[in-house]
């Protein structure tokens, strides 16, 4: 195994805060359990590019170790590299293996662990591991699984990235179209990833335009929010070439828009030979040094400058991420602790059988009854938002429906439509069909005419409304059928819903062939036949009411006919057209010709009085009939043959009555629902560790410092200035785009989710140039010998610790490196007083005046610790955790 240093460690030293090691590894835990196999995603950096992009070389340069760079030896799987500060050089390479894997596979590929040492070369553990994931010359040429490095070290910088394998633009020899499909889709699942921060790699060799990862980067992430670009082999392009100024212009954000900006690398020349790191970063330095590239932000040039920017980015998607990540694991833990709790304990005798039937029966029933009441509560009924929440409201469905039938009968159930104008000849072919008044009247005439007894003239069989109202109602027929239809569906559908909310999908599917689908097909065939009767009645039977609307119908009919009628000769003998009024006409009025007008309006064919009085009979009684039929569908069809049968198709009678070799069909566990069962626990047992780690992480966090000694917290500084990076060189160079800097980003992130822990007040860092705090003086009673004391500091109540035996008079406080007061330091680092030989005492009181409060907060890394005014500042014997004070 080739192991190489890195450069310039000092930079990377700033990075090995131990929050930042516990986000890494928190996220690493959880992608080695597996979590991201099933639906979560990950915050992670994924490295993207066309094949030989340069993308291996930018791996060895980040990485320290040297992958394989040769075209023929091209990724054949993601690699997932982590890097790890340590003292010691460690290196282990792992399988994860993909879901799709089978239990047996999946044990062979967690069997595939090494260690490495300085004999073995990468190349030969990559074709090891290409093996062991069933990656053969005449075998499959690409694999899902992950091959894990871990890769630890003095030199290595704190990150974790995955390396895709290599985007193909066509067919070879080597790769099949179906290897290019395949690269492709693995690529795109990564990229789709919303937590996944993309890293695309061109390479400058070649137009940028005609890069296959770009254009996946910008369809994956259109805004350009997860995205951070990389360009590689600036030194291919001809120095004041339009090429480069091209690759000028890309580099500066200017062309393509990543909100992460750009990068640029010179990579080592592997055509040339092997050489160090060193040897390559010093010609990547004396590179970007000259020429146009010197322009540049220096921040955006250079490998140093991208191990600091992808640890920092990577940092901030975590903390940005992780509150989401917790709440998105919890949720996936209850749906897969609920399925798995739907298909019960294992079910190999009769009794376990009936009983797991039972179960689901009585909870079948619950969820009927509740979605036949209109009662949501339950929370198999999901968001009334959603449509699937909206199928899980039985009664609110059939309600609709219901309604719907009403106006729809309203709106289309008559055949003939009386209008007062002729209907054009296209409105023949729909119905209603429409028809003028008076020829509709020459329609009945005929009919009657046709089918006259021993009425009078000018009177009418009354079994001429029966063939009028049979003719009238046709629609209905299609009308209702569709409704019952639709009833029926949407009532089966939520059948379907509720055992699947119940049962195991093996279980429910038999449960729904053997039971519920025999039982519903039988109440299908009830419907129609009820439907069929009350239609039979309408359409055949002669008309029958006693319904006093009937009456009020007619004569509501009439009176309209006649106003229309008055109002026509009004107009007539006025002189009037339609659209005039006779209200100014009446001033001068001969009354004697105005009866005549009225009284001659009548109608002298009795055939045709008769027709006109049939058709008034006709239509009142329609209308009367229609609201009956619609109440009759509603109750007699709808709730009485469908909806209140649904409460005892599947009951635990029913499962009590069943014979034993239908019970055994419909719960004995076959093959599949074993597998399911098995899968749905090793599911369940991967996500419950990832949500236990991440528990455990908030809880380590949201503790803080509590479990570690007041000394050590004290002792260890935030960052040794000797191991800070010199970079002030990039802070006087503006990034053009305007891009907010990694380190930026994260402070911003990282004081967020502070602040979402802990929302304290912020308090200004003090101004150590005004006059320092009076030294407060302390009056003491008694001597006494304790580890602390507890005094008050502007109305808040604080616990300092003794360093030394201090004196019991004190009037001045001697000088010291920290804060003390007479004695009682708040670091170790305080100078002691001369201790007098003095009697210990019960207590000791400090009264300190200063008007200033100070709530809790965090002075430059410093932590003080404070409680109220109101809590007493007077205790016994009681260990605290030490404190330090900032300095004045």
């Amino acid at each position: 195994m080739t192991v190489k240093v890195l450069n310039n460690s000092q930079a990377l030293h700033a990075l090995c805060s131990e929050d930042q090691l516990d986000l890494l590894n928190v996220v690493d835990t959880l992608r080695s359990q597996g979590v991201g196999h099933y639906g979560v995603s990950l915050p992670q950096i994924i490295v993207c590019g066309d094949q030989s992009s340069g993308k291996s070389s930018v791996l060895e340069a980040i990485s320290g170790v040297a992958f394989p760079t040769k075209s023929e030896i091209c990724t054949r799987f993601p690699t997932e590299l982590v890097l790890r500060k340590s003292l010691q050089v460690e290196i282990s390479v792992s399988i994860v293996p993909d879901q799709s894997r089978s239990e047996a596979e999946r044990e062979s590929l967690l069997n595939f662990n090494h260690s490495l040492d300085g004999s073995e070369e990468m190349s030969v553990l990559i074709e090891r591991a290409k093996s062991a994931m069933g990656i053969l010359p005449h075998g499959k040429a690409f694999s899902k699984d992950i091959l894990r490095i871990e890769v630890s070290g003095p030199d290595r910088p704190q990150l974790t990235i995955v390396d895709l394998p290599g985007l193909v633009h066509s067919a070879t020899k080597q790769q099949s179209a179906s290897d290019v499909a395949v690269v492709q889709s693995l690529v795109e699942d990564y990229m789709k990833e919303r937590r996944s921060i993309i890293l695309a790699v061109i390479s400058a060799k070649y137009d940028h335009a005609n890069q296959v990862v770009l254009g996946m980067t910008r369809t994956a992430d259109e805004t350009g929010e997860r995205s951070l670009g990389v360009i590689t082999k600036p030194d291919k392009l001809k120095p004041g070439s339009t090429s480069e100024s091209t690759f000028i212009s890309l580099a500066r954000n200017q062309d393509v828009y990543f909100r992460r900006g750009w990068h640029v690398l010179k990579n080592m020349d592997t055509e040339e030979g092997e050489a160090s790191l060193a040897t390559r970063d010093a010609e990547e330095q004396t590179f970007f040094s000259q020429g146009i590239w010197r322009t540049l932000p220096r921040i955006s040039l250079g490998i140093e400058h991208l191990r600091q920017r992808l640890s920092k980015v990577l940092l901030a998607q975590i903390v940005t991420e992780l509150p989401s990540l917790i709440e998105e694991i919890e949720v996936k833990v209850d749906q897969c602790r609920h399925r798995l709790e739907q298909f019960g304990q294992a079910r190999t005798t009769l009794n376990e059988q009936k009983a797991y039937l039972l179960q689901i029966s009585q909870n079948f029933q619950g969820l009927v009854r509740a979605a036949v009441d209109g009662t949501y509560n339950d929370i198999f009924f999901d968001d009334a938002h959603s449509e699937m929440g909206y199928h899980k409201r039985l009664r609110a469905i059939a309600q609709n429906l219901n309604i719907e039938f009403a106006a729809k009968i309203r709106r289309d159930g008559h055949y003939w439509q009386v209008v007062r104008r002729e209907p054009r000849a296209e409105s023949a072919l729909k119905i209603p069909k429409l028809i003028t008044r008076k020829t509709y009247i020459d329609d009945i005439a005929k009919l009657m005419a046709r089918t006259r007894g021993r009425e009078l003239p000018g009177t009418f069989n009354p079994m001429i409304v029966k063939d009028l109202f049979s003719e009238q109602c046709q629609p209905w027929t299609d009308i209702v059928n569709n409704h019952v239809q639709s009833v029926w569906n949407v009532t089966n559908r939520f059948l379907g819903l509720a055992v699947a909310g119940t049962a195991d999908e093996v279980t429910g599917k038999a449960i729904l062939r053997e039971i519920l689908d025999p039982a519903m097909d039988e109440i299908l065939t009830q419907l129609k036949s009820k439907t069929d009767e009350l239609l039979i009645w309408h359409r055949q039977g002669h008309p029958v009411t006693y319904n006093h609307y009937f009456t009020e119908t007619l004569q509501s009919v009439r009176n309209q006919r006649r106003r229309n009628e008055f109002t026509r000769a009004l107009k007539g003998h006025f002189g009037l057209d339609s659209s005039e009024s006779v209200v100014d006409e009446a001033s001068n009025v001969n009354v004697e010709d105005l009866v005549d007008a009225l009284v001659l309006e009548t109608e002298p064919d009795m055939d045709r009085f008769a027709a006109s009085e049939a058709l008034d009979f006709t239509d009142a009684y329609y209308k009367v009939a229609m609201k009956r039929f619609v109440d009759d569908i509603a109750v007699e069809v709808v709730e009485t043959a469908l909806i209140s049968k649904l409460d005892g198709i599947f009951t635990p009678i029913n499962i009590l009555n069943l014979d034993d070799k239908k019970v055994e069909t419909i719960a004995g566990e076959s093959e599949e629902s074993k597998q399911q069962r098995e899968d749905l626990k090793r599911q369940l047992e991967i996500l419950a560790s990832g949500s236990k780690t991440c528990k455990w992480y908030s809880a380590a966090r949201a503790q803080g410092s509590t479990n570690e000694k007041a000394e050590d917290v004290i002792a260890s500084p935030s960052i040794d200035e000797s191991t800070q990076s010199d970079d002030t060189g990039d802070e006087e160079q503006k990034d053009e785009s305007g891009i907010p800097s990694p380190e930026e980003e994260l402070d911003d992130n990282v004081s967020h989710v502070s602040e979402q822990r802990n929302p304290i007040p912020s308090l200004a860092e003090p101004d150590r140039t005004s006059t320092p705090i009076e030294e407060p003086t302390a009056k003491v009673k008694k001597p006494v010998f304790t580890d602390e004391l507890d005094f008050e500091w502007g109305g808040s109540a604080t616990t300092l610790r003794k360093s030394k035996p201090f004196s019991a008079e004190v009037e001045k406080s001697a000088p010291a490196d920290d804060l003390d007061f007479g004695g009682w330091s708040t670091s170790r680092k305080s100078k002691p007083f001369p201790a007098p030989d003095l009697a210990p005492v019960e207590e000791a009181l400090v009264e300190v005046e200063e008007p200033a409060p100070a709530p809790k907060t965090d002075w430059g890394g410093w932590g003080l610790s404070s409680t109220t005014k109101d809590k007493a500042a007077k205790k016994k014997g009681k260990k605290k955790s030490a404190v330090a004070v900032p300095e004045a």
